[in-house]
């Protein structure tokens, strides 16, 4: 007799929303997950930072045809107070919000600039080997002429923690190259509980951006902070680089365009199909129209032109270049 397939696992997901551009990509992602994988049973929240003393603002969502917009996807606002980052770093928020999750479910946080582009029922999550987005550039650290090196500056920060270094090593990879150490995006991550993983990354960033390490004199911990931590939660619970078959996250199932000229400039024919599918219908259309980007590169077609500017099959290495040139052609914005 076959073996069963194992069930599904239910599992929760968590964008960040806040007044100004992130409400919009958030109403984005809700539309596209609703379209793209309509058997999501799972809660979507919107996790919510609070007005306080660590923002010079208030970063509540305040625009009522939004929240309205929200609720009609089904998403669920969640509310949390910046206790440790806030308007000096809001990559914290992707931290200091999983303690607002309910506890012992498991969930995956997006980026909210993110787009479902497919279903997500394809994705075979293991929840206690947690992972993260391997859609990156080796952005940090820079190490100086005279050292340390990749190396000692990595192993400084396991050190700090009491982790285990040389199993985190890709031995496929040189010594001394990026890609040799464990290094993530922090576009999406998953875990079996948001309490205990947002526990150990809100201990680790404080603890790095306080009192770092003197391997780390002379390295940027902003905005890189969130980066540079991820990896070490993800190894202190068993997790790592192949937690997830490649091709389905940040590929065929969820893109993490960032910045809406860069989706037209470098993202797939499919991509841009569920951009424009799901912006489209008039209820969304009516609200998406108060950001100036989406109001001008989707719905009155500048998008097409910076589309136009680049070929996919060859696009520069380097992302500044494709910045520079949707510059120079007066199409950027954000």
């Amino acid at each position: 007799m076959a073996n069963k397939p194992a069930p599904r696992q239910a599992f929760n997901i968590v964008i960040v929303g806040q007044s100004g551009r992130l409400q919009y990509e958030a109403l984005l992602f809700a539309a596209s997950l609703r379209a793209m994988s309509p058997g999501f049973e799972g809660r979507l929240f919107v996790a919510v930072p609070q007005a306080g003393p660590m923002w010079e603002g208030n970063p509540e969502i305040r625009n009522g045809e939004v929240l309205d917009a929200l609720d009609r996807q089904g998403a669920e606002i969640l509310p949390f107070e910046s206790r440790v980052f806030g308007q000096s770093y809001p990559q914290g928020n992707k931290i200091e919000c999983l303690s607002a999750l309910p506890a012992g479910e498991p969930f995956v946080f997006f980026d909210s600039d993110t787009l479902v582009t497919g279903d997500l029922a394809r994705v075979p999550f293991d929840f206690g080997r947690p992972g993260a987005s391997l859609r990156r550039e080796g952005t940090w650290p820079e190490p100086t002429l005279y050292g340390p090196g990749y190396g000692a500056i990595w192993k400084s920060l396991y050190d700090r923690f009491g982790l285990e270094f040389d199993s985190s090593l890709d031995p496929a990879q040189p010594d001394e190259y990026w890609e040799k150490y464990l290094y993530f995006n922090a576009g999406y991550f998953f875990h079996r509980c948001p309490q205990e993983f947002g526990a150990r990354f809100l201990d680790y960033a404080r603890s790095i951006r306080d009192d770092p390490p003197v391997e780390l004199v002379g390295q940027s911990l902003d905005p890189w902070l969130d980066q540079i931590v991820l990896p070490l939660v993800i190894h202190s619970f068993g997790g790592g680089r192949d937690a997830l078959p490649p091709g389905l996250l940040d590929g065929d199932v969820t893109c993490h365009y960032r910045l809406f000229p860069l989706l037209y400039a470098r993202e797939s024919d499919h991509v841009v199909k569920v951009l424009e599918q799901v912006a489209a219908p008039n209820k969304i259309k009516k609200v998406l129209k108060g950001y100036e980007p989406i109001k001008r590169l989707v719905y009155q077609g500048r998008g097409q032109k910076v589309r136009a500017l680049f070929d996919r099959d060859h696009l520069p290495r380097k992302e500044q270049a494709i910045r520079n040139r949707i510059k120079s052609n007066g199409f950027w914005m954000r």
